[in-house]
């Protein structure tokens, strides 16, 4: 395992925050350039093809998420699954957990990408895309989900190299495709008029490059993590384990993703400009929350290698150390995006009318944010313990329960873009309270049942 051990971090010896934080850097950074996939083409469009095409492309992510989450899921499955057998020095356990995994992430993007491509206009439709836009909207939809096959192979190889401590690869082969990004969308939609096929076909191009870069690597491996073709095959244990965390993950992101769509679904009754207004400003809120989100996964995957090894004395400094961490992280830049709303907006977009649509949500949204990141910490915490359906089914019935039942009560009442938005930090708060009593119950859990194991 010499190549890989070039590029790890040791999660289970010695002082934690400085580890974590050389961890957590690259996962941040590779976020941000995976979200400037889409960000590049938001800003090529709404500058070159015009405000329809923006929010065209926008329009599309809540219902992009909630197609893929579900295999997504798995792919967090398949980051706990490998921490805990790495953690344990159960080499023979990874190897299954790498080969497995990766079959399940070229089957489901098949899966998924044939249902996205006859699903789009339906989907679209029923949340009441406007006229002016639902074509393009289905065109970018069609062609993002025929390259469906690499996003999936992609999540679920680096979150296995993240589960064994390297984080550095995964950010290389990001910046390769995100260069090959920008330059293919200049060059489909200036040089060849594309719109918002040039940009789809870009992204797909862009990412069927970064998954390239990943597999090669994973096949110059040495030892439990290395990837070979004669081994693919789906070992029934692995799947299953993976799926019982997976499933629950994946369940959980695609209620969310489904209050999103219903919250889309209303801004879409305020016009084409309030869409794109939003589109752009959550675009935006997006490189906040993939810096948050990066220590939900130093989290699970630190809390799992730890939890593998039996060093449950390191779990709650785990845990506290990513709080701190991720509330700074996120409430300093979302002040600083608020401040700059304007001029980050106007990046997107000229149209006035746009940017003032723009700027009313990120002045509800930017500076609560912190609690959702605080919140898909706790998250990451009980993922690493093991724990799936308890997250899920506080996350369900916290932030999307209350999410949908805000937009039926509420804002029914009470009918305007700020009102909708009030939902989100409201629906954080109450969730990350509930989460962090929760994870109080499940580690007493967790020590007394390893003290009786020592006893006996």
């Amino acid at each position: 395992m010499a190549s890989t051990k070039n590029y790890q971090v040791d999660m289970l010896n010695g002082p934690l925050v400085g580890k974590m934080i050389i961890f957590t850097i690259p996962l941040i950074l590779s976020s941000l350039l995976q979200l400037l996939f889409n960000a590049a083409d938001m800003v090529v469009v709404g500058r070159w093809a015009g405000s329809n095409a923006l929010g065209a492309v926008g329009s599309t992510g809540a219902l992009i998420n909630l197609l893929v989450n579900l295999f997504v899921g798995l792919a967090v499955g398949a980051n706990v699954l490998t921490a805990h057998f790495y953690g344990a020095g159960a080499e023979k356990d990874v190897s299954e957990t790498v080969h497995t995994g990766i079959l399940m992430g070229l089957f489901g993007g098949i899966l998924v990408g044939l249902i996205g491509i006859l699903a789009a206009r339906p989907l679209l439709t029923l949340m009441s895309t406007p006229e002016d836009v639902i074509d393009l909207a289905v065109l970018y939809m069609q062609i993002y989900f025929a390259g469906m096959p690499f996003s999936l192979l992609y999540n679920f190889g680096s979150s296995m190299l993240r589960a064994v401590g390297d984080t550095r690869r995964p950010l290389y082969y990001l910046t390769v495709a995100g260069i090959v990004n920008v330059i293919l969308n200049l060059i489909f939609v200036i040089g060849f008029n594309m719109s918002v096929a040039g940009v789809a076909l870009a992204t797909v191009i862009s990412q069927g490059v970064s998954v390239a870069l990943l597999l090669q690597a994973l096949m110059r491996e040495e030892g439990c993590i290395r990837l070979s073709l004669s081994k693919l095959s789906i070992k029934k244990d692995k799947m299953l384990q993976m799926m019982r965390i997976g499933i629950p993950a994946g369940l959980q992101g695609m209620v969310f993703s489904f209050s999103n769509v219903l919250i889309q679904s209303s801004v879409n009754s305020f016009g084409s400009a309030a869409v794109a207004g939003n589109s752009a400003a959550s675009n935006l809120e997006g490189f906040i929350y993939v810096a948050m989100n990066a220590f939900s996964q130093t989290s699970l995957c630190f809390t799992g290698q730890n939890y593998g090894a039996r060093k449950f004395h390191r779990i709650n400094p785990i845990l506290r150390n990513c709080l701190i961490m991720v509330g700074i992280v996120g409430f300093g830049m979302g002040a600083m995006f608020y401040t700059f709303a304007h001029q980050l907006l106007g990046i997107y977009s000229t149209d006035p009318n746009v940017i003032s649509y723009g700027i009313l949500r990120m002045s509800v949204i930017c500076l609560s944010y912190f609690l959702c990141g605080m919140m898909d910490t706790m998250v990451g915490q009980l993922r690493g313990l093991g724990y799936a359906v308890m997250p899920m089914i506080v996350s369900m019935l916290g932030a999307c329960g209350l999410r949908i039942l805000w937009i039926l009560t509420v804002f029914r009442m009470y009918r305007s873009l700020t009102t909708l938005y009030i939902s989100y930090p409201v629906s954080w708060g109450i969730t990350v309270l509930t989460h962090m009593i929760c994870y109080v119950i499940v580690f007493r859990k967790v020590k007394k049942r390893e003290m009786a194991g020592t006893a006996a």
